[in-house]
């Protein structure tokens, strides 16, 4: 379950990480009034589940309190990535000295989290990412122990950190811990010119086996604008599309981000992202593949699946019943591993579907399902 911006920004403050001042709306009217009580000069942010809000001008700053209306009026209504914006929020404006990045992912994979940190945050950070990787640090976080300060203070030294960030960062792990959160993510965290340390804009994805728990995030929801997105909501499947040629389904939501780089750094992009979660029943994989397959951008599917409670066997049954009912015209790359792996691949190769290959490593599977794609 993912919280829209100023949920995020409750959560984290409620764990005693600073964040600016703000107020939610969906009213241009109601927006000046805010700006006022905030101090005049704000920035108005479109509230939808997605990124890339700044790069498709649903963030502006504002100098004062009517050109916050504006910025609202403006905003409110826009289509970002198939998300509609029915409500913004304003929040008091920082003098920002440098922008961090910083967060917490499950990497379900590996049977741990993993804490990526860079000195250089912003709306440039995927950029940063793929072009200068050794700008971006990836430190493995064991749950038994967590992060406290001598790990957040390695977390920061590996990143290029200042020390102040040391708080934020212990903070930001007991968050994730006490609200069962699958991901949490500042960006930018800065530090202002006076020297304070805030998180500007918080992403915050809980686990929606812990929904019981957290019930108060229930309430907001929001029907997707994308056809797609809207279909994938329907059959309780959690996708968010893409622009990319290279479907991608995987279990866990730290898989499925590691799959997303690794496509990507293979010369290729991502079409979707979709989390089938623990389990991957033929119902399961027949509604994503459906999904995903009915994208006239996608030019190539990438299974990549690692089995744990659900044994990779149990996988590869719910694959082939899917194909037969699914009937897929694009090539799909399979990569199982862990529980039953050897199993569940004697189960696809004695289906021997003409459009299903295998491949024994993430690596593989993506570079394979990248040059399908772009040979399509």
């Amino acid at each position: 379950m993912d919280l829209y911006e100023h949920q995020a920004r409750e959560l984290l403050a409620e764990h005693g990480i600073v964040v600016p001042r703000a107020e939610v709306t969906d009213s241009p009217e109601r927006a000046r009034e805010i700006a006022r009580a905030l101090g005049g000069r704000v920035v108005v942010k479109a509230q939808v589940r997605t990124g890339g809000r700044g790069k498709a001008g649903g963030v502006r700053l504002a100098a004062d309190p009517a050109a916050a209306e504006e910025a609202a009026r403006h905003i409110l209504g826009m289509d970002i990535k198939g998300h509609k914006v029915g409500t913004v929020m304003l929040a008091e404006a920082f003098d920002i000295e440098r922008e961090f990045y910083v967060s917490y992912v499950l990497d379900r994979a590996a049977g741990r989290f993993l804490a990526i940190a860079s000195a250089e945050g912003g709306t440039e950070i995927e950029e940063v990412a793929a072009k200068r990787p050794e700008a971006v640090a990836r430190i493995p976080v064991d749950p038994a122990t967590g992060v406290h300060t001598a790990m957040a203070v390695r977390i920061a030294d590996a990143a290029g950190l200042p020390p102040q960030t040391v708080d934020t960062l212990v903070r930001l792990w007991k968050a994730l811990v006490r609200e069962d959160a699958l991901l949490v993510e500042i960006n930018p965290l800065v530090r202002t010119v006076q020297g304070r340390i805030v998180a500007l804009d918080g992403k915050v994805t809980l686990d929606d086996n812990a929904r019981f728990r957290h019930t108060r995030w229930g309430g907001e929801r929001e029907v997707p604008a994308d056809r797609l997105e809207a279909r994938a909501a329907a059959k309780g499947l959690n996708y968010v599309k893409l622009d990319g040629e290279v479907g991608v389904i995987g279990n866990g939501a730290g898989l499925v981000m590691s799959t997303l780089d690794v496509v990507a750094g293979c010369g290729a992009r991502p079409a979707n992202f979709l989390d089938i979660g623990g389990g991957a029943s033929a119902r399961v994989m027949a509604d994503g593949l459906s999904v995903i397959l009915s994208d006239p951008a996608v030019k190539s599917v990438l299974v990549n699946v690692f089995g744990g409670i659900t044994a990779c066997d149990a996988v590869a049954d719910g694959i082939v019943r899917a194909l037969d009912e699914v009937r897929p015209t694009k090539p799909l790359v399979v990569r199982l591993d862990g529980n039953n792996a050897a199993r569940a691949r004697a189960v696809l190769d004695a289906h021997a579907h003409p459009l299903v290959e295998q491949a024994t490593t993430m690596d593989g599977a993506a570079r394979r399902a990248a040059r399908l794609a772009t040979a399509a």
